[in-house]
């Protein structure tokens, strides 16, 4: 009897080739903040002519990775699912680092990024494993194990004062229920920290909530996020992080 695809063992290397282009790697990476950006931005990202971003923008969308929309004369392209952007953070943990950054361009952006940066549609870098770590010293967060194994999507649980807590930050008590499809809590392996920080249905209500606050600022054509002022204030007022939290 022929074994049906659906049976079939998964082709994983044929999904890793996807990955393995370094000009497919950096279009991915560029869209991983969870935003859509046209085909003339993406070359410029990945550093390559556009011909070459049209082909590999093809071969992405066939892949089902990233998705396209028309607006006027331009294609907009955005990652298909918050999937690829979790497989990016896990391919980031194993890579190693290129080069050491040769410009200070260079230098910068990559000291920005884990500072703070936007995974999908949740706060990564040292801002988002410190939020994390004050939520647990809270009990806005509890362990769910004993044992917090680097691999679990689901390290903590919703701890006693976790109502009480979230309200302190600006969510209303319907942002912690589970009734919704993308589940509440997720925990991302931070590959700059190598600490978990909140991602799931909470983790991007808090990048919204402290986004419309003013508390964070994302760079043009960056992933990078910045706390302002008036974000490092409220988060030590409210969360009791210290100063110099970036």
């Amino acid at each position: 009897m022929t074994e049906s695809r659906s049976d079939a063992e998964p082709d994983v290397a044929h999904v890793a080739r996807i990955f393995a282009d370094g000009t497919r790697a950096r279009i991915l990476t560029a869209l991983a903040d969870g935003g859509s950006l046209a085909a003339g931005a993406l070359a410029d990202e990945a550093g390559v002519t556009r011909q070459a971003a049209s082909t590999q923008l093809a071969t992405l969308t066939a892949a089902g990775m990233i998705t396209v929309e028309q607006s006027g004369r331009h294609r907009y392209y955005r990652l298909a699912s918050p999937q690829i952007a979790q497989i990016l953070e896990s391919l980031a943990r194993l890579a190693p680092g290129l080069s050491i950054p040769n410009t200070l361009r260079a230098s910068t952006r990559a000291a920005a990024l884990r500072r703070g940066r936007v995974c999908y549609d949740h706060i990564a870098g040292r801002l988002g494993t410190a939020i994390t770590d004050a939520l647990v010293e809270r009990d806005a967060l509890t362990p769910a194990t004993n044992t917090i194994s680097p691999t679990s999507d689901h390290p903590y649980r919703l701890g006693s004062a976790a109502t009480a807590v979230f309200a302190e930050l600006g969510l209303r008590e319907e942002h912690l229920t589970g009734h919704q499809s993308e589940p509440l809590l997720r925990f991302c392996l931070d590959w700059s920290e190598k600490r978990h920080h909140l991602a799931g249905r909470l983790g991007a209500e808090l990048l919204t909530t402290f986004t419309r606050a003013h508390w964070v600022t994302q760079a043009p054509k960056s992933r990078a996020l910045r706390l302002t002022a008036l974000g490092e204030q409220e988060l030590n007022r409210r969360l009791d992080m210290g100063t110099g939290i970036e």
